[in-house]
C-alpha cells in the first residue's frame, strides 16, 4: 500500500512517550525508517545509540538533546541532527508534549543502551 493515514497507523507506548511508525521495515523498507512520537513534559528517552544517522524534526513542544553528555537546548521548528552510534537522549524540558517526527537510515531501527544491551522496543520498525 502506497498511502497511509498516520493516525490509523499502529500505537505503541513506552512511560511517557506514545509512538507511531509511520513508514519502515513492516512497508518493505530497507533503508528507511520514519516515527512520530509524543512526549510527556519531564519525560525523556532512555540513553540510547542506533546504527544509522537519525534526523528529528520537532513538530511541537521544547526540550534539551544530550549528546555525549553536552546538551543542546531546542524549541519548536527545530531539526536535530543524531551522527550514526552517538550515544544521545531527548528530554522533554517543556510544559506541552513534544512531538516530533524522525526519519532513520535503516529499516528496521535497533536501539542500544550505553553498556550496549539492545532494548526491545514495543513497536515494529
Amino acid at each position: 500500500m502506497y498511502v497511509h493515514a498516520n493516525d490509523q497507523r499502529p500505537a505503541a507506548s513506552l512511560p511517557g512517550i506514545d509512538h507511531r511508525t509511520l513508514a519502515g521495515n513492516a512497508d518493505g523498507l530497507a533503508a528507511l525508517s520514519l516515527w512520530r512520537q509524543v512526549m510527556a513534559p519531564g519525560a525523556a528517552t532512555p540513553p540510547h545509540r542506533h546504527d544509522c544517522e537519525e534526523v528529528i524534526i520537532v513538530d511541537a513542544g521544547s526540550g534539551t538533546l544530550l549528546i555525549d553528555d553536552v546538551a543542546h537546548p531546542f524549541g519548536p521548528d527545530s531539526t536535530l541532527v543524531i551522527p550514526r552510534n552517538a550515544f544521545h537522549q531527548i528530554v522533554n524540558t517543556g510544559s506541552e508534549p513534544l512531538v516530533t517526527t524522525a526519519a532513520f537510515a535503516c529499516s528496521p531501527v535497533h536501539v542500544y543502551l550505553p553498556d550496549g544491551q539492545a532494548i526491545a522496543l514495543p513497536w515494529a520498525s
